[in-house]
């Protein structure tokens, strides 16, 4: 199974950034069903291993928070391979990847040493853009430039399986895992 720990996002935001992408005319749409902020991607595991993941970020305990998504950028400038909405990184997210990351390798599991750069992908690229689509790109990134939504409540995470086709991932979601949350308690 192709694995990955994300964080889903909630309607409002997912049809936010949709009529996003409506207007950037470049690449491989990201499916708004599939739109969310990733922790750890696992790449291939087999079924103890991904039980083990479970059981493991089962285990996690941490607060929930407010998360803001503002602006956009793409990856490698240069040649461009995404394009994506930027995250803000609260001390909370950041903690939370830590021990999504922790939990992940105690299960087995290999993870790359990355630097964190929390976002949200909305476009796959061809490595080899076209001048004229570059030039779209450079002209969506400055008209859109500004892009921010209101903070909303992150008070869960969940462990995704990615299935690749024909029309590209499919995502389902496996398993749930919630946030404290000290407001909501009685």
């Amino acid at each position: 199974m192709r694995l990955f720990v994300a964080i889903g996002l909630p309607d409002v935001v997912r049809a936010a950034l949709s009529r996003l992408q409506s207007d950037l005319r470049v690449g491989r749409l990201v499916e708004p069903d599939n739109l969310h902020l990733t922790l750890a991607f696992l790449d291939e595991q087999d079924l103890p291993t991904a039980e083990a993941v479970n059981e493991l970020l089962g285990d996690i305990r941490a607060p929930a928070f407010d998360l803001r998504i503002a602006g956009l950028d793409v990856f490698d400038r240069a040649r461009p391979r995404l394009v994506f909405a930027a995250s803000d990184r609260p001390e909370a997210l950041v903690s939370l990847r830590k021990k999504v990351r922790v939990a992940v390798r105690d299960a087995g599991v290999d993870l790359p040493r990355e630097r964190f750069r929390p976002h949200v992908t909305l476009a796959r690229l061809n490595r080899a853009l076209p001048q004229f689509e570059l030039d779209k790109l450079g002209a969506f990134l400055e008209s859109h430039g500004d892009f921010s939504l209101d903070p909303f409540r992150t008070d869960r995470f969940g462990l995704y399986r990615s299935t690749l086709g024909p029309d590209g991932p499919e995502y389902d979601l496996l398993a749930e895992y919630m946030l404290d949350d000290p407001a909501a308690r009685p």
